[in-house]
């Protein structure tokens, strides 16, 4: 369950301020649909994060525990100095006025915005961190739920409210906590590697 509970609050606080944000803004702003909005969301999420933790399980599984646990550290890192840049919605990223409704444009603006993104990448190596899959993707699932759910019903009003400086750091805290920490396990792991080998 420490997967699942580290998923889900690394990505809530990730997502704060993040592109998804100002794109579930732009969505129920358009459509006025907050239910198929939200659907949307949540199967586009899903096939998203299935997709980055099956890919974190496969690096799991290829790297001996030492090079794991240092592709680990570099990048939770990595996404701990990404986390403290400010995310914007580029016009390319606007969902276009689609005649195939909210639900359906919901989920491919999700999926297509969610690709490369800093919580498809700590849904990457969470999963690669955590041999618990499932709960990865759960995790993260509901993390990006919990941030993008409430601008939906909410909209602009209690997300303009939000300290997004201070979440940021805190997000990009937790990262770096935790890149540090994979750093220290890949230092064992090397060490071990040696003794055995002298």
């Amino acid at each position: 369950m420490d997967a699942f509970f580290v998923s889900t609050g690394i990505v809530a606080l990730a997502e704060i301020g993040d592109k998804t944000q100002l794109l579930a803004l732009l969505l129920v702003l358009r459509f006025r649909q907050p239910g198929p909005i939200v659907l949307g969301i949540l199967v586009a999420t899903l096939a998203n994060h299935a997709l980055a933790g099956a890919l974190g399980q496969l690096v799991g599984n290829v790297f001996s525990d030492a090079w794991l646990y240092t592709l680990l550290a570099v990048s939770f890192i990595a996404v701990a100095a990404w986390t403290l840049v400010p995310d914007k919605l580029d016009d390319d990223d606007a969902p276009s006025i689609s005649r195939y409704g909210a639900f359906i444009t919901t989920l491919v603006a999700f999926f297509v915005a969610e690709m490369g993104d800093k919580t498809q990448i700590a849904t990457v190596v969470l999963a690669a961190q955590f041999d618990a899959y499932f709960w990865v993707v759960m995790g993260t699932t509901l993390g990006m739920l919990l941030a993008n759910i409430p601008v939906v019903f909410m909209g602009n009003a209690a997300a303009a409210k939000l300290p997004l400086d201070l979440i940021r750091r805190v997000a990009s805290s937790a990262f770096l906590l935790m890149g540090l920490y994979a750093s220290w396990l890949a230092f064992q792991a090397f060490q071990a590697f040696q003794a055995f080998q002298g």
